[in-house]
């Protein structure tokens, strides 16, 4: 009879195919830049939705309800906010042109003394003061 042959040795042995050392840790590498950049854009998002959160009062709030009037008297007013009663504001109108064009001075206080000043033009040619009541304000033309 003949002789028995071993297959496992007539073959080379197959090359194991694996991932070096270095491939995995740029790979890690990747993934958690990754990771971090997707945290760090949620904690972003987290910290604006506070932020808006807390917004105090300012004069577009007044000059928006200002803006609704159909018409407008010369003079002062003010009031505070129904949100956060700490903060009040002051408003002086004064008609800067006969055609019914105003001038709104908006002056809102926070609760630790800061003023914040805003002015605004507004157009109600329904308002259009008399004569008298005109030499009466500042003059501002």
């Amino acid at each position: 009879m003949g002789q028995i042959r071993n297959h496992s040795t007539e073959f080379p042995p197959a090359r194991v195919v694996a991932f070096t050392l270095l491939e995995v840790l740029i790979a890690m590498g990747i993934f958690f830049m990754a990771i971090f950049a997707i945290l760090e854009l949620t904690t972003r998002s987290l910290q604006a939705a506070r932020s808006l959160q807390e917004i105090a009062p300012d004069a577009g709030s007044v000059a928006s309800m200002l803006a609704i009037l159909e018409e407008l008297e010369e003079g002062g007013d003010g009031g505070d906010f129904a949100d956060d009663p700490q903060y009040s504001w002051s408003s002086d109108t004064y008609e800067i042109s006969t055609n019914g064009l105003f001038q709104v001075d908006i002056r809102v206080r926070s609760p630790g003394g800061e003023e914040e000043l805003t002015s605004i033009l507004l157009y109600r040619p329904s308002s259009v003061q008399s004569l008298g009541s005109r030499s009466r304000g500042r003059g501002r033309r």
